[in-house]
């Protein structure tokens, strides 16, 4: 049998984070995620997923993470019941996580909220490619798999191993 959830979205509020009566810490939280698909007035509606995470993991979300922030969760279903006060049986379904991704870059705002959301990757502007062209030139240009899978002579000083 497989019980696996795999969601990305942002959190609807920031993390309420408690400790059992043991001392093991617990962090509820609601992250919204996008439908793949636009409704008929062609926008995009969103599920609101409640989550939990325990111990480390839910210290971590609570202190780096808030309202807004992008996190990607990995865990499974799980579906429980209790009595509320008025002794009404209540079901709740949550993904009971066993990690969470901060995917916001860090002092970043979230996108829609006055920053520029997380940033794809950026390459070393002043960073020299590396040129391992067994063709004496320093043409950078040159197409890196021109020795069409010939051997290269690299010294064991320049592999980063």
């Amino acid at each position: 049998m497989l019980n696996r959830v795999v969601l990305v979205g942002r959190l609807t509020r920031d993390p309420d984070l408690r400790y059992t009566p043991n001392g093991v810490a617990v962090a509820n939280f609601t992250i919204a995620v996008n439908r793949p698909f636009s409704n008929n007035q062609g926008d995009r509606d969103a599920d609101f997923i409640n989550c939990v995470v325990w111990r480390r993991a839910a210290e971590n979300l609570a202190n780096f993470m808030k309202k807004g922030s992008l996190v990607g969760v990995d865990g499974r279903l799980q579906s429980r019941s209790f009595d509320n006060q008025e002794g009404k049986r209540v079901f709740v379904t949550e993904v009971v996580a066993d990690s969470v991704q901060f995917l916001d870059t860090k002092g970043g705002s979230p996108q829609g909220q006055g920053g520029g959301g997380q940033q794809g990757f950026q390459p070393n502007q002043n960073q020299q490619p590396n040129n391992f062209n067994t063709n004496n030139n320093n043409n950078n240009n040159e197409d890196p798999f021109a020795d069409k899978g010939e051997p290269i002579d690299i010294s064991d000083d320049d592999l980063p191993f």
